[in-house]
């Protein structure tokens, strides 16, 4: 049984080394992301913990999470070198903050089966995608399906989250996830969505939004102008339509509201209005991450902001708002 040292080494991730940490990382024990593949991680992200444990495709998810490679790399957290982690990008590595281990047993599906989206987001991809046929369609909905057939039979608590890569809304592939998830009272979900179909859409799945846990709203400027600069696709009428919605939608089934905003060049210097504009709806968590190079084509070389006191002395006092959280330096 060995790692693929070559994704370890694409990712910069020195395999040797010992953070020494006291602290157990919850996520490699409770956590499965299934990506467009089928391939299965231990971890809320790839990036973070790159090797996989088993494809969906050839096993069953309960085969591959008692695969002897999750237990490998969970034994990575036990002893505390947190080897196999990316020190670089893992926001609780970066942040200090942790959730502990207190479980052995999965409680987190995160589904990156399709990447479909109505929007074609620079800091995210270099055009639309879309997939209503074809190969990758036919894909995802047979790892929606093993997925749901998995659910069914789960005995324990489970919360599976849906839009770690596209949107759940303007995706077929997710529309059918949602449309076939049983509706038991074991499983619970959290979407993350850019909002703009979500008042068109929600009633089709309202035993998927009745269990809701949170409900995430990405939204990467807090004006007209950098919204519609930002979010290409996007219109700012919609996404303030779109919190309205969900601040309706909280107040009927007691769900977390949450907002999110990949900081960069072009937006950080609305962060303390996204934090404003949180408020007025009701948000409970507003979650800052840094710009990632994601091979879209964006100029990182120009996001020069970090060096920039006047945004040191900016994220100094979002970092210091209730209901904040930063996975930036500050």
């Amino acid at each position: 049984m060995k790692i693929n040292q070559r994704l370890f080494d694409h990712y910069g991730i020195d395999t040797t080394k010992d953070l020494q940490i006291s602290h157990r990382c919850a996520r490699p024990f409770d956590t499965i992301l299934i990506d467009k593949q089928g391939s299965c991680f231990a971890c809320e992200c790839t990036a973070w913990l790159p090797q996989s444990i088993g494809n969906l495709q050839v096993r069953h998810l309960a085969d591959i999470i008692d695969s002897d490679m999750h237990k490998m790399l969970q034994a990575g957290i036990l002893d505390g070198s947190y080897r196999y982690c990316n020190q670089a990008q893992c926001s609780y590595l970066r942040s200090g903050q942790f959730y502990e281990q207190t479980e052995t047993q999965i409680r987190h599906i995160r589904l990156a089966i399709d990447e479909s989206c109505n929007l074609k987001c620079p800091s995210c991809r270099t055009q639309m995608i879309f997939h209503k046929t074809g190969t990758q369609y036919n894909l995802g909905i047979r790892l929606a399906d093993r997925v749901n057939d998995w659910l069914r039979e789960y005995p324990h608590p489970v919360q599976v989250h849906i839009g770690s890569d596209g949107d759940p809304f303007a995706s077929h592939v997710y529309r059918h996830f949602m449309t076939h998830t049983p509706d038991i009272d074991t499983v619970t979900y959290s979407i993350l969505t850019n909002g703009l179909m979500l008042r068109d859409f929600h009633g089709t799945v309202p035993h998927v939004i009745s269990k809701l846990s949170t409900l995430g709203i990405s939204i990467d400027g807090a004006t007209r102008h950098t919204y519609e600069k930002l979010r290409m696709g996007g219109r700012w009428d919609k996404v303030v339509d779109a919190l309205d919605c969900a601040t309706e939608l909280k107040q009927t089934y007691g769900f977390r509201l949450n907002m999110h905003m990949v900081v960069q060049q072009d937006n950080w210097h609305e962060m303390e209005l996204m934090c404003a504009l949180a408020h007025k709806h009701n948000v409970d968590t507003v979650y800052f991450n840094i710009i990632e190079d994601w091979n879209t084509n964006i100029d990182m070389s120009a996001q020069t902001f970090q060096q920039d006191d006047t945004f040191k002395r900016m994220a100094k006092r979002v970092a210091q708002y209730p209901h904040t959280w930063m996975n930036i330096p500050h």
